[in-house]
């Protein structure tokens, strides 16, 4: 059976990546929008993401 694709059409990479989640998220908090927003800032930042071939 052949892998599927991932959902959504994005490659998110954090190979060679030194930040710890703390790094990331901080220290205090945060709810599950905080926290994807947050993560979405951080991929953009560092370029992690590309679409699906």
């Amino acid at each position: 059976m052949p892998k599927a694709k991932p959902f959504g059409g994005y490659n998110i990479k954090f190979e060679n990546c030194p930040e710890s989640m703390e790094d990331v998220f901080g220290k205090k908090p945060l709810s599950p929008s905080e926290m994807t927003k947050v993560l979405w800032k951080f991929i953009k930042k560092h370029r992690l993401s590309g679409y699906n071939d």
